[in-house]
């Protein structure tokens, strides 16, 4: 067993006997056997082959979740390149291929052979209609909704088997259709840029034209003058791109991608994808715009194809998401087992009654099959399919839209939420506060002003103006909204080179700023080196017109700029005037300048490398600017905070401007203290630390910010801490700045390991990782980037997140509201037919028919049909249908069921009237003579013995015992609105209490001779009516209130019968099982017990924990 991407991978090769016994098992099995394997491919692959090492195997077993596997065939092709067989297998649309060095499968990365990427086509994974449809229909259900169609079809009862085949058909084409519409979507998606005409070299031939599809890694592609939509993933080799990289980002800001460096350090390193984003054109991105040199082509080396593009992993993030692991699910699979082997009880009672009573075969045989479809009902899929789609078409009124729908139900059980700062907490676009120049290592007064005249000259205003990465876009200035703000606020005007002028020049014509007034300080941008959020900086390289030397520029985090100029032009109060600035909100970006050598010509700073140019630079000011908190954030934060929903803040900004706008907005209190832990890699030979930083804000309760790559040191280097728990840190952290995407990433994963159900909410922009990461991923943004989030909100603020939430509750309730109430029906039909074997009678057919049809259907698609409550309570739903409440609840009712089944079957065999009925059995007129005899039509002898007076009093009580249990199971508050709010319910629930009572109290010939109902005396009526009244209190009192008398419980809980139930039932469960003094189950409390006992925690002020050396092992995160 070896491990490949965090999935267990085992290795088998067929055996031929194993391989005839399965088919000789599945020819006397009818193509059972087959169908099972199907189902489970674990022992389909263990049940023809045998182990073997992955190196010789021909078969692969995954273990994708813990209750998940899958199977691949392994391919074997011969490589002329190596002279060898090589052996790959396929995997969610990813090439696996054998590693001898590893001695495991790895990517193809290391393979670029052309014959194995040409097939590489994102378009060819749709999947044919027919495939699409065997696989629905092949679902376990389904499969068993056939077997109990056929069986009804053989005891002619086909009103109902055409009822669950027409269900079964629309809940197949509905799933279809969605399923269909979802791939043309995703087609479309990919189909612009994946079929598309290019010109290509290969080898030293000259360029040709070649269909997009037949690329390979190694290609040379020219990128034209007009742009076009990226193919594939091209590193840039000449020319300079304008790019939109909405598709990745999420943000519509052109960005701007330079040639690979060809000469000096930078081009001596080895190729990253990370490390090189600046010069790589991915896949599905616009090329708005090319620059180039007189005579040459802007041109790029294709990298990547297919599936392993940024494009492609988002459309395999689509097409195979990860599986929902709920435990509801799980819970439900482990349900119907108890209901098959309640099934298998009634099955074997049956048999052997039947053979007792010496029952013909065939009676037995279908009786006995037909007790297990009672036991487990087949519209159980579609009754509890229902309910989320009734939430789907909710979410979609107020703007959310979903692509995953089983998520709603997670969304219930959300107890943390992940919240981006910038465009989601705050407003988008940030505002110039204003400016602190630095002068003589001091800074001077702020001033508001930027573009005032004393300033046109000076080198702040210059950096200002050209240290970024704007472009005109037919005639309008386009790039970084920030970079917008800055470049306004100084007044000047941007010049572009058009394509005429550039074609004259050997170089690139530069992009030229001027004051808006004539002047001579004009300044071309030489060259860019662009924003890096990996070193947190951007830098250009300028010239003045009139000069002979030229300049830099340098922009980016305080910190950072700080770091690279020269100590001696860095003001003394730099870190005060920082944090000033910063607790206020504000974010800061600090400018520097250094005046490069007069013999640099414009061809050397083409090579030379960013860190020479980077470096002994002279410290210029701040630039502040302002970041609003929207309006709706504060409500909203402190909605989940009285939900006990735990909010945190993931940013990439600094951890000042962070806890500052994580005041305003309430995530932190103010009269909470907050301590800054700082960790720090290993360097200069001492081990890994974490410092703490604690605020002078007296208080008693804490919370924990973490800064600077946080997440990324704790999980390689501080393992082996002794005062602290890395995990205790997760735990009471509120705010995480300094992340960068793949870290938030990252921090969703150890949340997740430690049982938090995640939510995330971001704009898109750098959080689709985290989006899709999470167990409910919220967007803000509808742009391609966020397709993959499971959900995405019109609305571009945070409310949606307590409206998801509170649909989630309401959905999830909805589910354990149908799953109950389903199990109860079955349960009662099991028992009344099974009170019915005993005197070798049944239902009869249209009795079936009213039941199933005339009050389960009616019922369980109205009773899902409640909203969610307005408002979000302290306290979330079950998630598991085997917790004690929900088994206390079902177990009461089913006894409450039976007692007065029995009590009603024994009752009517004791009254003086009974007697073995007859067709001219006159039971109505023994205390009744002013009923008309004509109530008894005389009819022929049934057969079937249905018609019987215990027939008819088990057919009465259990009809309104459905309707007893639908009634109490329909909760409202607090997860959803009351009942008496759901007409559509209400109206079902009375017009059938109205139409039983009526034929009950007022017999009607010809609704007795359809349902085969006897006619009884009047007396028995109203003591049947006394059972049905006793019946329907037990029901309520035993659900809603009993306990509340019997236990002395808070006015909380009193306020909410559900609630106290709840607790009653955990706490006999408890000490039934003995479980009352036994550790949470989920981890993250666990921790919380363990962080009490900790007695320093937290560490003292201005304290450094230092790592364990022995422990400083790299570990991939969980």
């Amino acid at each position: 067993k070896l491990y490949l991407e965090r999935k267990e991978v085992w290795g088998y090769r067929p055996c031929v006997w194993k391989i005839i016994l399965v088919g000789v098992g599945t020819v006397c099995s009818g193509g059972l056997l087959l169908l099972l394997l199907y189902w489970l491919p674990e022992w389909s692959v263990k049940g023809t082959c045998t182990h073997t090492s992955l190196k010789d195997a021909h078969v692969l077993l995954l273990r994708t979740t813990v209750m998940t596997f899958c199977f691949h065939t392994v391919n074997f092709c011969f490589c002329y390149l190596i002279l060898s067989h090589i052996h790959y297998f396929t995997h969610h649309s990813t090439k696996y291929y054998w590693n001898d060095k590893i001695q495991n499968f790895d990517l193809y990365s290391s393979y670029h052979l052309t014959h194995l990427h040409s097939c590489d086509n994102i378009l060819n994974i749709f999947s044919a209609f027919f495939f699409l449809y065997l696989h629905q229909v092949l679902n376990p259900f389904y499969i068993f909704q056939l077997f109990s169609v056929i069986l009804w079809s053989i005891e002619d009862y086909y009103y109902y088997a055409a009822t669950i085949v027409l269900m079964s058909v629309i809940s197949v084409g509905t799933s279809l259709y969605t399923i269909k519409k979802h791939h043309v979507m995703l087609h479309n998606m990919v189909a612009a840029h994946s079929v598309v005409r290019v010109s290509v070299c290969r080898g030293n031939k000259d360029f040709e034209e070649a269909m997009s599809t037949e690329l390979v890694p190694g290609d040379v592609i020219i990128i034209p003058a007009n742009g076009m939509i990226m193919p594939c993933d091209a590193v840039l080799i000449s020319g300079t791109c304008i790019v939109n990289e909405s598709m990745l980002t999420g943000e519509s800001v052109p960005v701007t991608k330079t040639s690979l460096p060809s000469s000096g350090e930078d081009a001596a390193s080895t190729y990253n994808v990370e490390d090189h984003k600046r010069h790589i054109l991915f896949c599905g991105t616009h090329v708005i715009q090319t620059r180039f040199y007189t005579g040459e082509l802007v041109t790029a080396v294709v990298v990547r194809t297919g599936f392993s593009t940024e494009k492609g992993q988002l459309v395999r993030a689509i097409l195979y998401p990860k599986p929902t692991d709920f435990k509801l699910y799980r819970d439900a699979y482990l349900f119907l087992l108890c209901l098959v082997g309640v099934a298998g009880i009634g099955f074997v009672y049956t048999v052997v009654l039947n053979v007792m009573n010496e029952v013909p075969a065939k009676t037995i045989i279908v009786e006995s099959l037909d007790i297990i479809t009672i036991a487990v009902p087949p519209a159980l899929p579609a009754a509890m399919t229902a309910g989320i789609v009734y939430a789907q078409q909710r979410l979609k009124r107020i703007g959310i839209f979903c692509i995953s729908p089983q998520r709603i139900n997670i969304c219930g059980q959300l107890n943390l939420v992940c919240f981006d700062k910038t465009g989601t907490l705050t407003e988008d676009g940030l505002d110039l506060w204003g400016i602190q120049r630095a002068e003589d290592g001091s800074f001077c007064p702020p001033e508001s002003d930027a573009a005032k005249e004393s300033l046109v000259n000076s080198t702040f205003v210059a950096c200002m103006a050209t240290c970024h990465s704007l472009t005109k876009i037919e005639g309008k200035l386009s790039g970084d909204p920030l970079d917008l703000k800055m470049f306004n606020a100084t007044g000047w005007v941007l010049e572009e080179a058009t394509e005429e002028e550039t074609a004259l020049h050997n170089p690139i014509m530069p992009t030229v700023v001027r004051p808006p007034k004539p002047s001579s300080c004009e300044i071309g941008i030489v060259r860019q080196f662009p924003f890096s959020s990996v070193q947190q900086r951007m830098s250009v390289v300028v010239r003045r017109l009139g000069q002979k030397h030229m300049d830099a520029y340098l922009k980016g985090a305080p910190e950072i700029v700080a770091s690279l100029c020269e100590q001696h032009t860095v003001p003394q109060s730099f870190t005060e005037t920082l944090d000033t600035y910063t607790r206020q909100g504000f974010r800061v970006i600090a400018l520097a300048h250094r005046q490069l050598g007069c013999k640099l010509s414009w061809h050397k700073v083409q090579i030379l490398s960013r860190d020479l140019i980077e470096t002994n630079m002279e410290f210029l000011g701040l630039i502040i600017m302002q970041n609003k908190v929207k309006q709706e954030t504060a409500g909203v934060l402190h909605d989940l905070q009285q939900a006990n929903i735990r909010t945190l803040m993931v940013t990439g900004d600094n951890m000042l401007t962070a806890i500052s706008v994580a005041r305003d907005c309430a995530m932190v209190h103010a009269q909470e203290k907050v301590i800054l832990v700082e960790a720090m890699p290993p360097k200069d030979f001492l081990p890994a630390s974490i410092t703490w930083h604690h605020t002078t804000n007296p208080t008693q309760t804490v919370k924990d910010t973490m800064n600077k790559s946080m997440h990324k040191n704790i999980n390689n280097h501080l393992r082996g801490l002794n005062i602290c728990n890395p995990l205790s840190l997760v735990l009471r952290a509120s705010v995480f700045a300094r992340m960068s995407p793949n870290q938030k990433t990252q921090l969703v994963e150890v949340l997740q390991s430690i049982d938090y159900i995640v939510g995330m909410c971001g704009d898109g922009a750098n959080d689709c990782g985290a989006l899709k990461k999470a167990h409910s991923g919220i967007s803000l943004s509808e742009l391609e980037a966020s397709v993959a989030s499971p959900f995405t909100s019109s609305t571009p603020n945070i409310s949606c997140v307590p409206n998801l939430i509170r649909e989630g509750r309401a959905a999830l309730v909805t589910s354990f509201c149908v799953f109950k109430f389903m199990a109860l029906y079955s349960i009662i039909q099991y028992l009344s037919v099974i009170l019915l074997y005993s005197i070798l009678s049944n239902l009869g057919d249209f009795q079936f028919l009213f039941i199933d049809i005339a009050i389960i259907l009616t019922v369980v698609f109205t009773m899902s049909l409640n909203p969610a409550w307005k408002e979000l309570v302290c306290y979330r739903p079950p998630c598991s249908l085997i917790s004690a409440p929900l088994l206390f609840s079902v177990l009461t009712q089913i006894l409450t069921c039976m007692v007065f089944q029995v009590l009603a079957f024994l009752l009517v065999q004791q009254q003086s009237w009974y007697e073995t009925w007859t067709p001219q059995s006159d039971a109505c007129n023994v205390s009744r003579p002013n009923l008309s005899h004509s109530l008894n039509v005389t009819t022929p002898h049934d057969p079937k013995n249905i018609r019987n007076y215990e027939n008819t009093t088990i057919f009465y009580i259990s009809c309104f015992q459905y309707l007893a249990v639908a009634i109490v199971f329909s909760k409202g508050k607090p997860f959803r609105q009351p009942s008496y709010k759901n007409w559509l319910f209400m109206l079902s629930c009375i017009g059938l209490y109205i139409f039983l009572f009526l034929i009950l109290l007022h017999p009607f010939p010809v609704i007795d001779s359809f349902l085969q109902i006897v006619c009884v005396p009047y007396e028995w009526r109203i003591m049947m009516v006394v059972l049905v009244g006793g019946n329907v209190a037990v029901t309520d009192n035993v659900e809603m209130s009993s306990f509340i008398n019997f236990f002395s419980v808070s006015d909380d809980y009193a306020s909410n019968p559900q609630v106290a139930i709840d607790r009653w039932g955990s706490f006999f469960f408890s000490w039934l099982f003995c479980r009352r003094n036994k550790l949470p189950r989920v981890r993250y409390m666990q921790v919380a017990l363990e962080l009490q006992d900790e007695a320093d925690w937290p560490p003292r002020p201005f304290s450094v924990t230092y790592a364990n050396p022995q422990s400083q092992i790299s570990l991939t995160p969980l």
